[in-house]
């Protein structure tokens, strides 16, 4: 069983329409998929949503059992701003090593679709302190993977251990979703694909043609939940689309006011998250940061982005 952080790329970047429809819209596709794959395989499995772009990064859903909670929120994800990966994958290792359940596998899934910012002996250095904490890291490039390239293989190879970390480098074309369904981050333990069994199912070319990736004949289960969930999503989203309608403006403007204060406080009571992004190789790759504190700064944000999108 494991716990899995995703780190969500919202980045202006992913405005781009290089991959279909675009590239926020392909990668939510797959983190949905992978969301659902992952808390079917195992139901003491969970999953946690992080944005990496903004003002500073946002855990959305700490690690959860419940895959409505994953899809709910990737709808209501903002993109603006760069992609801060070295802050946000020390958010995501500390909400790990706070998980309810201590014997849970702890995993970390970056999508990066946008330049990274940091040099490499940052990254380096952070990838060791994982490597420490026993805490797995995927990485899938896509958009500027080959400028990326130098700086998340070295990345990869500092944090892999015993082969239990991937990267996956998507090229622009192929269906985003397609391309992982058929990678090792979709492998099991035993060698198949989540949710399939040990026996590995269809070859990732097998698969292209199912709905979601996952072929029903190997696993119905997964394949229903799969569908089901993302119409139900869909269904949803529409309707509070139809019904908020003219009340949408005040909604967000209520919405922020209401997120301003928690914010604010959590700035007030020290900017660990900004700090450390601005610090570079120094505090951010050490890591030598208040974990606590860090903790309750994300979690302090993760709040005041559920009250104003959840609660109304």
């Amino acid at each position: 069983m494991e716990a899995t952080i995703v780190c969500i790329d919202n980045s202006e970047w992913t405005r781009s329409g290089d991959y279909a429809p675009t590239r926020f819209q392909a990668q939510a596709d797959a983190v949905n998929l992978l969301a659902g794959a992952k808390t079917q395989a195992n139901p003491e499995n969970t999953v946690g949503v992080l944005t990496m772009a903004g003002k500073t990064p946002r855990v959305l859903v700490t690690p959860t059992p419940d895959l409505g909670k994953v899809l709910n929120c990737m709808t209501d994800i903002n993109i603006e701003g760069q992609s801060n990966i070295a802050t946000s994958v020390q958010i995501a290792q500390l909400a790990l090593k706070h998980r309810q359940n201590k014997n849970q596998r702890q995993r970390i899934v970056i999508f990066a679709g946008s330049p990274v910012n940091e040099d490499k002996n940052t990254l380096v250095k952070i990838a060791k302190k994982l490597k420490k904490n026993n805490v797995a890291v995927d990485v899938v490039s896509f958009g500027h993977e080959a400028d990326n390239e130098e700086k998340l293989s070295a990345f990869h190879s500092a944090v892999n251990s015993n082969d239990n970390s991937h990267i996956v480098t998507v090229p622009p074309g192929p269906v985003l979703s397609d391309v992982l369904i058929g990678s090792p981050i979709f492998q099991g333990e035993g060698g198949g694909v989540f949710g399939a069994g040990g026996n590995g199912g269809a070859s990732a070319s097998g698969r292209e043609g199912f709905e979601f990736g996952v072929d029903p004949n190997l696993d119905p289960e997964l394949a229903l939940a799969l569908r089901v969930s993302l119409e139900e999503e869909r269904a949803r989203q529409a309707v509070t689309q139809q019904a908020t309608g003219g009340e949408g403006a005040a909604a967000a403007a209520d919405a922020e006011g209401g997120a301003g204060a928690p914010a604010e406080a959590a700035g007030a009571s020290g900017a660990a998250v900004p700090a450390a992004a601005g610090a570079g190789g120094a505090g951010a790759g050490d890591m030598e940061l208040d974990d606590d504190a860090l903790l309750q700064q994300a979690l302090a944000m993760s709040m005041a982005v559920s009250s104003a999108t959840y609660v109304g």
